[in-house]
């Protein structure tokens, strides 16, 4: 039989064993619980011969593989989300056993706890806003004067055009500002994230923001609403909603998780 190391998915407080009862995690392996310092972590064994040090270096070089491991990992997350709180941890979170994993539980217990506090109530929802600027209304230009040649009317097309580009972007960063300002508002607090190549996105057009927000729970209906009111009232941009998630924009620093 292979050896087996600890998979954590996250951590909960006093999770009872209904809040993984029937989940399966990675590799279709079953999620149990793991209690320690009033903490308990959300754990499933995986196998060394695929998570231990040199092999998971080599998996995680393969898209196959971390495709289905991140899939794994999130449906984990977000079945013990509906029964509970969690702070979801970092993909292949992975301990050689049970008693390193408690170690590492009382060793960031005070961590821990203060990430718990901060989710509790509260559920992640993300906004990403895009602009076409091709799609941008063009500004109405003087002509050229009569006389000028060619060569000058055309250098003044062009650094014309230059400056109205640039006013268009700074007006819609503005917009989006306006709008971020507003959901924060609602918001208990926004993280940002890096905006995505449309190659990746999928989705046309400059992806102005991409934003994480922590809402309460009771003004979700809130936030929703105030989403689609300014998606109404902003037609140069486009707004996306999704959520809401397991709060993995607000989870306990993963860095520490080192010694395993």
């Amino acid at each position: 039989m292979d050896e087996t190391a600890i998979y954590v998915y996250g951590i909960g407080r006093d999770l009872p064993a209904e809040a993984v009862a029937g989940v399966r995690g990675v590799a279709g392996a079953p999620v149990r619980t793991l209690d320690a310092e009033g903490l308990t972590a959300v754990v499933s064994p995986v196998s060394l011969a695929e998570f231990g040090e040199d092999a998971l270096r080599r998996n995680l070089e393969h898209l196959d593989w971390l495709e289905a491991t991140a899939r794994a990992h999130h449906a984990v997350v977000d079945a013990v989300a509906e029964r509970g709180v969690i702070v979801p941890l970092g993909l292949a979170t992975v301990y050689r056993n049970e008693d390193r994993a408690r170690a590492a539980l009382r060793e960031r217990r005070e961590e821990f706890a203060r990430a718990l506090a901060r989710i509790t109530g509260r559920t992640e929802w993300g906004v990403k806003i895009y602009a076409d600027l091709a799609e941008t209304a063009p500004r109405e230009r003087k002509p050229a004067p009569a006389d000028a040649r060619p060569g000058t009317a055309y250098l003044r097309r062009r650094s014309a055009q230059r400056h109205d580009e640039e006013e268009t972007r700074r007006e819609i960063l503005t917009l989006a500002g306006d709008v971020d300002d507003e959901l924060c508002a609602i918001a208990a607090t926004r993280r940002l994230h890096r905006p995505q190549d449309p190659q990746l996105s999928g989705e046309r057009g400059w992806m102005i923001l991409n934003a994480a927000y922590l809402v309460d729970d009771e003004r979700a209906e809130d936030f929703r609403t105030a989403v689609a009111r300014l998606a109404g009232t902003r037609p140069e941009l486009r707004l996306q909603l999704t959520g809401p998630w397991a709060p993995y924009s607000f989870a306990a620093e993963e860095e520490a998780w080192t010694e395993r």
